[in-house]
């Protein structure tokens, strides 16, 4: 299939959530650091929360898309293979990742890229589908999603990260309503885009009043009220990016290449975490900890030239 040209604002909001992730990544496990940028313990909202939705929001940017594209060029077997494969790999290397924990003492059943991983198959099913179609799913699934946890699901999604196995058919919701939204930007422009944040917006404000946000429960109120702060920034940042040369800067690079990046800053943060002293990290002061976050986000911003300026492309 013929690869589409890149939308450059896209690739600076996912440089810009890569960047966030990494430096929440390392600033998370620091003891001084406030707990505003941590990730919460279980009711209400950070920072840190807003993250990994935005993430899903950015992979909803491209999923419909790329689906037609791909349809269109090899037929739809084609393309739903493609899609089977490509998030039933972020589910292995996310299993390998868990595994690897285990062995360094950081045991984990559940991460972000199978909560990516099934989120991405989830929506697959929906994907051909309209619009109003795919709302109207993604809404559904959400409900059923809050329902089956208020009735007894609870305990099994608070016993892992990202919610689990279960919390990942509210991802998969997130992930379609994203696609949805993506679509209405894509056939109607900013305009419509500025409606869909704004209607977004009303509903997470009511879900509030129902639901407790969580992002350890993946509650309903949680993927409503961070899926209309994903859509409200990326809207500036279209916006923004007509205010700046339409050529790929220090974010977009960031954003060309999110999987290879996150697992570099895997590798990187382990070479901090690891280490069996609790003044290197944990209870690191907050000097030491910026001087740790700086080198990191050196390496890795290199890490993006150096792909940027050799056009590699590195996509499941």
């Amino acid at each position: 299939m013929r690869p589409a040209t890149r939308i450059v604002a896209i690739d600076r909001y996912r440089g810009a959530l890569v960047w966030l992730m990494v430096a929440g990544n390392h600033l998370g496990g620091v003891e001084a650091v406030p707990d505003v940028i941590k990730h919460t313990p279980d009711i209400g909202l950070s920072v840190a929360d807003l993250v990994a939705p935005a993430f899903v929001f950015a992979m909803g940017l491209g999923y419909g898309d790329s689906f037609r594209r791909r349809r269109l060029a090899d037929g739809a077997g084609a393309a739903y293979r493609h899609f089977l494969l490509r998030y039933l790999a972020l589910l292995g290397i996310g299993a390998l990742l868990s595994a690897g924990g285990a062995v360094v003492g950081q045991p984990s059943t559940w991460g972000v890229l199978q909560a990516l991983g099934e989120a991405g198959l989830v929506a697959l099913l929906v994907i051909r589908f309209g619009i109003a179609v795919r709302l109207a799913a993604g809404i559904a699934l959400l409900i059923g999603y809050q329902l089956v946890l208020d009735h007894g699901g609870l305990g099994t999604v608070l016993t892992t990260v990202q919610g689990g196995f279960l919390g990942g058919l509210s991802w998969g919701a997130l992930l379609i309503l994203s696609t949805a939204v993506a679509d209405l930007w894509r056939r109607h422009g900013l305009a419509a885009l500025a409606v869909a944040s704004g209607g977004a917006a009303a509903v997470a404000i009511i879900s509030l009043l129902v639901v407790p946000i969580s992002k350890n429960r993946v509650s309903l109120s949680y993927v409503l009220v961070t899926l209309a702060v994903a859509a409200v920034a990326f809207l500036l940042t279209v916006l923004g990016s007509r205010l700046v040369r339409d050529r790929p800067g220090y974010l977009a690079w960031w954003g060309e290449n999110p999987l290879v990046l996150y697992l570099a800053h895997l590798l990187l943060l382990a070479l901090v975490v690891l280490p069996p002293a609790e003044w290197w990290y944990a209870g690191a002061p907050l000097w030491l900890a910026a001087v740790q976050l700086v080198a990191i986000m050196t390496i890795m911003s290199l890490i993006a030239w150096w792909l940027h300026r050799r056009r590699m492309l590195v996509e499941l």
